[in-house]
């Protein structure tokens, strides 16, 4: 089975990219097909790389990275809801005259489009958050 994964809570508010996470490594354990998992509304907090929990806690936003490199799944943030928290990649924080960037690695942004295509090309279509 194929599975689109949709994450729309912030990593250390709600236990959403928690859950998400270990669905989406017990589904690729199982032998299923994750190739996308999109971040929306505050779940794009996921994907910064400035986010520093304490040493004794779990690094979420390193988690997802890891599962990204070892087994190719496509981690798209909204770049809607990535702009109005602040979040930029390279390129668009260039073109918005910022002085930095903060997207983690494995992490890229992308428009709403993906979303929709998760939709179409995979079996089930799974949301983890309100």
């Amino acid at each position: 089975m194929k599975f689109g994964i949709l994450i729309s809570e912030g990593p250390y508010t709600h236990q959403a990219s928690d859950t998400a996470y270990h669905f989406v490594k017990s589904a690729l354990e199982a032998g299923h097909e994750v190739p996308r998992v999109f971040f929306y509304h505050d779940g794009v907090n996921v994907g910064t790389r400035l986010s520093v929990p304490p040493q004794d806690e779990r690094n979420i936003q390193q988690q997802w990275s890891a599962l990204a490199k070892d087994h190719g799944v496509d981690l798209v943030i909204c770049i809607a809801a990535a702009q109005r928290r602040g979040m930029l990649d390279a390129n668009e924080a260039e073109r918005q005259g910022k002085d930095a960037d903060n997207i983690a690695e494995g992490f890229r942004i992308s428009g709403l489009g993906q979303l929709i295509e998760m939709g179409i090309e995979t079996d089930r279509l799974m949301t983890f958050g309100d």
